[in-house]
C-alpha cells in the first residue's frame, strides 16, 4: 500500500513538472489573436527603387486584400471563402504576378497556377497552366470542392471550370504593358550575355532569369471562427518561363499547406527551391514531429531554402493565432489583421 501511494506520489510529481513546464514555455510566446495574413512576393523590394505613389498603391490593394478577407471571417464565413476573397483581389490587380498582373512566358503568354487547401479536413485543390479563367484560387476551391481531384491542367482545367461556371476570359486579359516590357528586358539581357556562371546558366536553362528580381506570388492564409485554418496561393510564374515550367504555388506541401492541428502557409519564391524542400509541409512537420512554434518552424525552412541557393519568403499562421512571415530577400508585400481587425502592412526588410 505504501508502495502504491508512494508511486502515486511520484506520477503526480511528474505531471506537475510537466504542467509547469508547459504553463511556462506558453507564456513566453507573444499572445495569438491574428486572423489573416497575406502576402504579395519577396524580391529585391527597396525603398529606393519605390516612388510614392507606386508604394501607395501596393499598400492600398493590400489592405483592401486584408479588409475583404476579415469581413469574411466576421460574418462567420470559413477561412477558405477568407482566403478566396482575398487572393480574388490581389489576382485582379495589376500590381501583383498573378490573375490580371501574371508575367509573360518565353513564348508571350500568360500560364497561371494556384492552390488551396482546407486545414480541417486536408481537402486541397489545385490548377496549373491556365490561360483563361479569370480568378484561379476559384479554380482551384472548385476542383477541391467539385471533383474528386486534387490537380487539374491546361485545357482539361479551362474545361472544368468553364462547366462549373466560374468567369472565363480571353487570354489577351491578362495582357498588360509592364509584364510584357518585362519580357522584352530579359530577352534583351539573355541575347547578350555571354558569360554565365553556373548557377546563371542553370537558371537559363530553366527559362529563369535574374533569380533576385520580385516575385509576385500572391497567398493568404486564414483563421476562422470555428478555429479553422486555410491556405492559398496564386501566381503567374516566371518571367520568360519556357517548356510549361510549373513552381511550387499549385502543389500542396510545397507552396501551399494547412492542417488545423499545426498552421496555414503560403510560399512565394524561387519555386525549384520550394518543391525539393516541401517547404510549407515541412513547417507543418516541425511543429508537429518537434514540437517547434511556427517563428522558429518556418524561419528554419527559410533558412533551409537559403541554404541550397534559392530566396523569397512565406507566410504562416498557426492554430493559435499566431503569425509568421520571414523571408530572405530584400523586402516582400505582407500584411496581417487581428481578431479585432486591426491591420498592418509592411514592405522592406
Amino acid at each position: 500500500m505504501n508502495k502504491l501511494k508512494i508511486s502515486a506520489v511520484i506520477i503526480a510529481g511528474a505531471l506537475l513538472a510537466i504542467s509547469c513546464k508547459s504553463y511556462k514555455k506558453s507564456v513566453n510566446v507573444t499572445e495569438g489573436g491574428f486572423v489573416l495574413a497575406i502576402h504579395g512576393g519577396a524580391g529585391t523590394i527597396l525603398k529606393k527603387n519605390m516612388t510614392d505613389s507606386m508604394e501607395q498603391a501596393y499598400r492600398i490593394v493590400l489592405e483592401q486584400a486584408l479588409r475583404i478577407g476579415y469581413q469574411k471571417l466576421q460574418e462567420g464565413k470559413s477561412s477558405l471563402d477568407a482566403v478566396e476573397s482575398a487572393i480574388h483581389v490581389m489576382e485582379d490587380s495589376p500590381l501583383f504576378n498573378a490573375g490580371k498582373g501574371a508575367v509573360f512566358t518565353h513564348d508571350g503568354r500568360n500560364e497561371l497556377d494556384a492552390s488551396i487547401m482546407d486545414g480541417k479536413s486536408l481537402a486541397a485543390g489545385a490548377v496549373a497552366g491556365v490561360t483563361t479563367i479569370k480568378n484561379p484560387i476559384s479554380a482551384a476551391k472548385a476542383v477541391m470542392e467539385q471533383s474528386e481531384h486534387v490537380m487539374m491542367v491546361g485545357k482539361g482545367a479551362e474545361e472544368f471550370a468553364r462547366k462549373v461556371g466560374l468567369t472565363i476570359v480571353d487570354p489577351s486579359y491578362f495582357w498588360t504593358k509592364a509584364r510584357w516590357d518585362a519580357l522584352q528586358k530579359v530577352n534583351r539581357e539573355d541575347s547578350t550575355q555571354t558569360q554565365l556562371d553556373h548557377d546563371q546558366k542553370q537558371s537559363s536553362r530553366l527559362g529563369i532569369i535574374n533569380k533576385d528580381a520580385k516575385f509576385g506570388t500572391v497567398g493568404c492564409v486564414a483563421l476562422d471562427k470555428a478555429g479553422n485554418l486555410a491556405a492559398g496561393t496564386s501566381t503567374g510564374g516566371m518571367t520568360n518561363k519556357k517548356f510549361g515550367r510549373v513552381g511550387d504555388s499549385p502543389i500542396i506541401g510545397a507552396g501551399t499547406y494547412a492542417n488545423n492541428n499545426t498552421c496555414a502557409v503560403s510560399c512565394t519564391g524561387w519555386g525549384e527551391y520550394y518543391i525539393r524542400a516541401v517547404a510549407a509541409y515541412s513547417v507543418s512537420a516541425l511543429m508537429e514531429y518537434k514540437g517547434e512554434y511556427v517563428d522558429k518552424a518556418s524561419q528554419q525552412v527559410i533558412d533551409r531554402i537559403g541554404e541550397m541557393g534559392g530566396n523569397g519568403g512565406m507566410i504562416a499562421l498557426d492554430k493559435n493565432g499566431h503569425v509568421a512571415m520571414p523571408f530572405n530577400t530584400a523586402g516582400m508585400y505582407r500584411g496581417t489583421v487581428t481578431k479585432d481587425g486591426k491591420i498592418t502592412v509592411e514592405i522592406y526588410k
